[in-house]
């Protein structure tokens, strides 16, 4: 009983065989016949009849003669007592097994396919990406495992992802970090695999865990894995960084990569919607493609290769990097692709035009461009990603300006450690960035730009419904006030954004949708990491608009 199911059929089994070999023995050994002035019956037949009526307790009504009705009776009782027992042991262990498939611990048969580790609320972005992603492909695949209960995972699923198309989502419940969990879901043939923490505030320690897990795995396979996932530390991205020696971990900073994001989206309006349009599947993406064509021709020359596309950097084969925007004299060597931004893969199409139509009335001479002036910044709202924010602005903005920051006094000491910058003074006003008494004092509307940002420390509808609060004083300050400035607001649900569009704020950058979002796409394709990082670079090329493209726009 102990071995299982298996071990009880083959015990009932053998208790058949006994109880038949015993009595056709014994029909056998007294010579009884089928029926009065019958022939005898030998084995062979005698063990016949008594497995049909082991089967079945009905049979033994035709049979005559004293003798036989007695061996037959005593048999078919061992009959019912086994058949019962195993339709009970049977039904037991179609229950057993029904149970261990409803708490998803079988082992995943795919190939080629996608595995998430790990359950936030991020899973429900990047499943709608891969979904979209994976809409051209053949059988997709999407495995998850996580330390939740299997059917809560697909409630959860199909009441945030409704639709999902021709990819089937298979959901497993293990530890994401143990490697005998870790094999449910087939990672060794997995073509990409995309670690999430569980929560906002877990540690980095459960992503390197995981991270090993699947690496130093005794089962791993030959070939480097894609690991795509993202940490909240500095210092423990130098850890990963050491565990991608033989495999290609793409990790994100999340704090760093907001702020740049922030400090970015500040300094040009809108443009928050333009980096969501280029990471959701949805819209336009990011393509790498090799022309043969171009090869010796200049990066000049290609970008007027295309209507429906625009080219903005090249991939080089032989010095295995990515470069946005270089020299346009660079000349493509064989195997060199360019980056275009496209709505497909397949929509990159040379137009086989010589001489692309200019529009040479609409080109202007370069003006002269005014000299900078100091900026005043509001920094409303404290959090982990501040101290990079302000970083990443001292880059932008000249020498003289300030920045403001408003928050709780718990942050002044970590505040003041933030006062060694190049070009901005750094003052701080603790208060409540709630009140609309306090936002009346500091003149908000006298600044060039104003920040939100969301207290990470509350719980997440709490922080997003203070920075609502805040947001729609900022809006009312801006309406009674003809001096434009900017705002940008840091959510974290994407869900309450719907409710944020009432305060008509320019930019709102939604934390963890924005990582989720950039997360699937760099596990659809590795090299998108580089193309980010200098798009998120300072010292790198940035998307921007000028007043001549507007104006060339409004004319067209």
């Amino acid at each position: 009983m102990a071995a299982g199911t298996p071990a009880m059929i083959g015990l009932l089994a053998l208790l058949s065989l006994i109880v038949i070999v015993l009595a056709s023995g014994v029909v056998a050994l007294l010579g009884i016949p089928s029926a009065p002035g019958d022939v005898p019956l030998n084995f062979g037949e005698a063990a016949w009849m008594s497995l049909m009526r082991t089967l079945d307790a009905g049979t033994m009504g035709g049979d005559s003669g004293f003798g036989l009705r007695l061996i037959m009776f005593f048999v078919t009782i061992g009959g019912v007592f086994i058949v019962s027992s195993l339709i009970g042991v049977l039904s037991s262990g179609v229950e057993a097994k029904l149970e261990e498939m409803r708490k998803g611990r079988s082992l995943v048969l795919e190939n080629d396919h996608t595995v998430i580790l790990g359950w936030s609320p991020q899973i429900f972005t990047v499943i709608s990406e891969l979904v979209e992603a994976n809409s051209n492909r053949k059988r997709p695949a999407i495995a998850i495992l996580a330390d939740k209960d299997k059917v809560e995972m697909e409630d959860e699923l199909r009441a945030r992802v409704p639709e999902t198309k021709n990819t089937r989502i298979i959901c497993r419940s293990g530890q994401p970090n143990d490697p005998t969990d870790l094999e449910m879901v087939s990672p060794h043939a997995a073509r990409a695999i995309i670690v999430l923490p569980p929560d906002e505030d877990a540690p980095d320690t459960f992503i390197i865990k995981t991270v090993l897990a699947i690496t130093n795995n005794p089962n791993r396979r030959a070939e480097p894995y894609h690991i795509v996932t993202q940490i909240r530390e500095p210092e423990n991205l130098e850890i990963v960084k050491m565990l991608a020696k033989r495999d290609e971990i793409d990790a994100l900073l999340t704090g760093d990569l907001i702020a740049r994001v922030t400090a970015q989206t500040s300094r040009q309006s809108g443009l928050s919607i333009v980096y969501t349009e280029l990471m959701n599947f949805g819209g336009d993406e990011i393509y790498f493609k090799e022309e043969p064509g171009f090869s010796g021709r200049t990066y000049g020359e290609t970008l007027a290769a295309y209507e429906d596309s625009a080219v903005m950097g090249l991939s080089q084969r032989t010095e295995k990097t990515v470069k946005l925007n270089p020299p346009m004299e660079t000349r493509l060597a064989p195997g060199d692709q360019i980056i275009a931004i496209s709505a497909d893969d397949d929509t990159i199409k040379l137009s086989g035009l010589n001489i692309p139509p200019v529009m040479e009335n609409l080109i202007r001479a370069n003006g002269k461009l005014p000299a900078p002036r100091a900026e005043k910044i509001l920094v409303l709202g404290w959090n982990q990603s501040a101290p990079t924010l302000l970083r990443q602005l001292d880059n932008y903005v000249t020498a003289g300006s300030s920045a403001q920051i408003v928050a709780s006094a718990n942050f002044e000491e970590e505040i003041r450690a933030c006062d060694c910058l190049t070009n901005q003074t750094l003052n701080f006003h603790p208060g409540d960035t709630t009140s609309r008494a306090l936002l009346d004092t500091l003149d908000a509307a006298d600044y060039d730009h104003v920040i939100v940002l969301a207290d990470t420390s509350l719980p997440v509808q709490e922080a997003d419904a203070h920075t609502l609060m805040t947001l729609l004083h900022l809006r009312d300050i801006a309406s009674r006030d003809e001096t434009p400035f900017s705002i940008v607001s840091e959510m974290l649900d994407l869900r309450n954004r719907q409710l944020a569009e009432i305060t008509k704020v320019d930019d709102f950058i939604v934390s963890d949708h924005l990582i989720s979002l950039m997360m699937s796409q760099i596990s659809e394709n590795s090299r998108l990491m580089a193309v980010f990082a200098d798009l998120f670079d300072p010292e790198g090329s940035e998307i921007g608009s000028g007043q001549v493209a507007s104006d060339a726009l409004a004319r067209l």
